[in-house]
């Protein structure tokens, strides 16, 4: 199939075709709805007619579709177009790096910062469980910025078997004139126990790594014969000639680090990309100044299915290391930046921004728990100093006028809002100016406010105060105003909550633009104002105008960037984020932790208190179906594995845990035991089922929350043993995430409208109900009898307070406060689980940890 130039493909216009081969054909196309370049890949019809292939390629697709770092190509759709499905990436500039190192050997410096490019992307993808299994000088591209994109990540899997037993016929293709099946092109790329027909893991990635950085460094390849066999018994058995022998400037050190990556047994070589990428940042010193980037997950804070994958021990000692030896020794030109620790207590750190004098840092933070309160202190001093009020820091004027946050909480995931106030630096009580607002910066003048404002559901972008540039249904973050006072950056977020966004720019007139797809997770202006300096999946970023990047310095973890001084330094946040569970089982007088591994997520409780239904969405695998989902005693016993979907109920009787799996954009519904016995997947339907659902007393029927094409969302009633699902709600109301439970005579269960307030909904059908008694941002959490229920207050709340609801007459009475033992970085408890007799119960809460640096040397 050819497409000419003006065609349509889905919503994208074709613009020209950019190539050919065995996986399809490429096209430049322009996306009208977002006015930006883009590619488009579609894949042969053939794949169509064999579902199990179309069935992997959505799978794979989706899969890279989560991976958001600036060292893998980003995919952001997928389709069909006459049968043929295809995938919409960015658009990259370029060349790949077989063009690169076609006319011979690259020099050891941009060697090494090609190759931690490379292993941060890796490591990044290996964190979400996905190993690219056909890494290779065709599949790894140069931009025209120098920086490094891995090309069909996720999607290599297609061309390959997956069991044992795989042919090897069917091993990753060549590029050139090749279709499916041939194995030459990149027989000499593959890992041993890829040659041997074995499953692949991130150390197969990391064996195909080293021959790559062998090939780039020596100007020939690690493993060739003459024929295919020859290819094979190299990888097996042999060892590439000594690296010294080809180009007598490699350093001993690097030398190390291809051997490390080319043991033939996977145990033997790095154990993680992380490991590599560390052994490697240390050679950039001999070679370079520094990497461009370093791996992370950019996963929302507020979203189950994507967290803040961070090793924070490793980075902060990464951190604190480099800062040692900036001030240990002088920094010379071309060295990598220099960070100096401004906070040592443990919280959270979420804005800081320079006072005028350039050397005073002022910043809110959260000791020990969810109140802020604003501090000042000098880099390097070590010390802190309260300005004696509760507040979080928004801006600082250039007469030094602070914008505070007061009471300022998180709302929905990763918003966050507070009443914007204004206070002296010197010090005195804060001026309320406005309720709702979420950033607040001032002008250059010192003289107006930039705010964002959430009025009715609606993000608005302010500026002066009242004078609307834009509004959202989504929500904005970020905003700043540039120097010179004539244009807005931001991160524009399609989804309330989400962590997921655009870093746009915007003049006065309200023209927006967007400057960098990916999700910026903070941003500055340059001191001159002709870029926007931006943190990104572990890299700090300028960016001058649409796509147009460069790099200025690698980040350890997952950092936020928070300010930027006249005279180019920075302040920046390290951040650590994780998920716990805590419960009281049946029996237990003192809480215990039950979360299993770094994003634990209750989706159930036995009615009896003794075993809790949770998802890991970090835990260290993820499958094409969805997360692990895991079953464990609330006495604290090893967690059990029961499959990956992703959990939305739990039995009454506890033997059968309901999830949901997400083939082809679809969903389809399967029963998992508990103990012996095995999945029951239910008769797919046309629905797309949410991820709230909850059992009747009966344990053979199920309300799921779900839409249909065409219909906004509604609660469906579903049998265990089949038959169609029946709506039996109105549109607009669903299930909430916390306090999800059905009436002890299982005829009402508990629901939301679009505005949040609770409601009971007859099983049967009819006209839901408000609940009576609760107040604005209660949600129930279990019946209590058959005219009383447990509700929980605010769920922004800490500690989360437990009442006991009379239905009937609206009274009620206090039960419990729940707060964890370390309630550090802690801001919200949801949701909360808990038996009919209120004795036992389990609780999630989020916690969000960061530190303060000052970064120098910056260019």
């Amino acid at each position: 199939m050819s497409l000419p130039a003006g065609s349509r493909l889905g919503p994208y216009e074709i613009v020209a075709p950019l190539g050919a081969g065995g996986m399809g054909e490429v096209y430049r196309a322009r996306d009208p709805r977002l006015g930006r370049e883009v590619a488009v890949k579609v894949l042969p019809a053939s794949y169509s007619a064999d579902a199990d292939r179309l069935r992997r390629f959505e799978q794979e697709a989706r899969a890279a579709g989560i991976l958001n770092h600036p060292n893998i190509t980003a995919v952001y759709d997928i389709g069909s177009h006459d049968g043929a499905p295809y995938v919409v990436t960015e658009l990259l500039e370029g060349e790949t790096l077989r063009s690169r190192i076609s006319s011979g050997p690259v020099p050891q410096r941009k060697a090494i910062d090609f190759s931690l490019q490379i292993a941060h992307g890796l490591a990044a993808a290996h964190e979400k469980g996905i190993v690219h299994r056909d890494l290779k000088p065709e599949n790894l591209f140069v931009t025209k910025d120098g920086r490094v994109k891995i090309l069909d990540f996720g999607l290599a899997k297609l061309t390959q078997s997956e069991g044992p037993g795989a042919e090897q016929t069917n091993l990753p293709t060549a590029t050139k004139g090749t279709e499916p099946g041939v194995v030459l092109g990149t027989l000499g790329y593959m890992a041993p126990e890829q040659v041997r027909g074995k499953p692949a893991d991130g150390r197969s990635d990391i064996f195909s790594f080293g021959a790559i950085l062998y090939e780039m460094l020596s100007g020939k390849r690690a493993f060739h014969g003459d024929t295919a066999a020859d290819t094979m018994s190299a990888i097996l058995t042999k060892e590439p000639p000594d690296l010294s022998e080809t180009n007598r400037g490699i350093s001993p050190g690097v030398e190390r680090v291809v051997r490390h990556c080319l043991e033939k047994n996977p145990e033997e070589r790095f154990h993680s990309a992380h490991d590599l990428a560390f052994d490697l940042q240390a050679l950039s010193g001999e070679s370079a100044a520094g990497a461009r980037v370093v791996a992370t997950a950019a996963p929302g804070f507020g979203s189950r299915r994507v967290s803040l994958l961070l090793a924070a021990g490793l980075a902060l000692a990464a951190l604190v290391a480099g800062a040692l030896a900036g001030l240990a020794f002088p920094r010379k030109a071309g060295e990598p930046p220099r960070f100096t620790r401004l906070t040592f207590r443990r919280g959270l750190v979420q804005t800081a921004r320079f006072a005028p004098d350039g050397q005073t840092v002022v910043f809110g933070a959260a000791w020990d728990g969810p109140s802020f309160e604003t501090f000042t202190t000098r880099g390097g001093a070590g010390e802190s100093r309260s300005l004696g009020f509760g507040a979080d820091v928004l801006s600082v004027s250039s007469s030094g006028q602070l914008a505070v946050s007061l009471s300022r909480r998180f709302t929905t995931g990763w918003e966050t809002t507070g009443t914007l106030a204004q206070a002296p630096l010197e010090g005195g009580a804060p001026r309320e100016v406005l309720e709702n607002v979420q950033e607040a910066d001032w002008s250059p003048d010192g003289k107006s406010l930039l705010v964002v404002h959430d009025v009715g559901g609606r993000n608005r972008l302010e500026f002066p105060i009242g004078k609307v540039l834009y509004e959202t249904s989504g929500w904005i973050s970020l905003a700043r105003i540039s120097p010179r006072g004539d244009r807005i950056a931001f991160v524009d977020h399609p989804q309330r909550g989400d962590n997921v966004g655009a870093l746009c720019v915007m003049d006065l007139s309200g023209q927006r633009t967007t400057w960098m797809a990916r999700t910026a997770q903070g941003l500055a202006w340059s001191p001159d104002g002709r870029e926007v300096w931006a943190s990104s999946s572990g890299a700090l970023v300028a960016v001058s105008r649409p796509e147009v990047t460069r790099t200025l310095a690698n980040v350890p973890g997952v950092a936020w960037l928070l300010d930027v001084s006249r005279d180019g330094r920075a302040l920046m946040a390290l951040v650590g984020s994780r998920r716990e569970i805590a419960g009281l089982g049946p029996g237990e007088t003192k809480e215990r932790n039950l979360s299993w591994f770094d994003w634990s997520y209750p989706t159930g409780l036995s009615a009896d208190g003794k075993f809790v239904l949770f998802d890991e969405a970090a835990a260290i695998r993820m499958s094409e179906a969805g997360e692990p989902i895991y079953l464990r005693k609330t006495d604290g016993s090893p967690a059990v594995l029961l499959g990956e979907a992703q959990s939305v109920a739990l039995s009454p009787d506890g033997k059968w845990a309901l999830a949901v799996l997400y083939p082809f954009g679809k969903t389809q519904l399967v029963l998992l035991p508990t103990g012996a016995g095995q999945p029951r997947p239910l008769p797919p339907d046309a629905i797309r089922y949410g991820v709230r659902s909850v059992f009747l007393p009966d344990g053979r029927r199920f309300v799921i929350s779900g839409s249909e094409e065409g219909h906004g969302p509604r609660l469906y009633l579903r049998d265990v043993e089949g038959g169609p699902a029946r709506p039996v709600s109105p549109e607009g109301i669903r299930l909430p995430f916390n306090g999800v439970t059905a009436s002890p005579d299982g005829k009402f269960v508990t629901a939301i409208g679009a505005d949040e307030k609770a409601f009971l909904c007859p099983v049967e059908g009819g006209e839901p109900k408000p609940v009576p008694g609760l107040l604005p941002g209660e949600l129930p959490v279990e019946w209590s009898t058959a005219s009383s229920l447990f509700v929980v207050s605010r769920p922004g709340e800490l500690p989360t307070r437990i009442f006991r609801a009379d239905l009937s007459t609206g009274r009620r009475e206090p039960v419990k406060q729940l707060t964890p033992l370390d309630p550090a970085g802690v801001f919200s408890i949801d949701p909360v689980r808990m038996t009919p007799d209120g004795r036992s119960y389990v609780y999630s809460y989020r916690r969000l940890l960061a530190d303060l640096y000052l970064v120098e040397g910056l260019h």
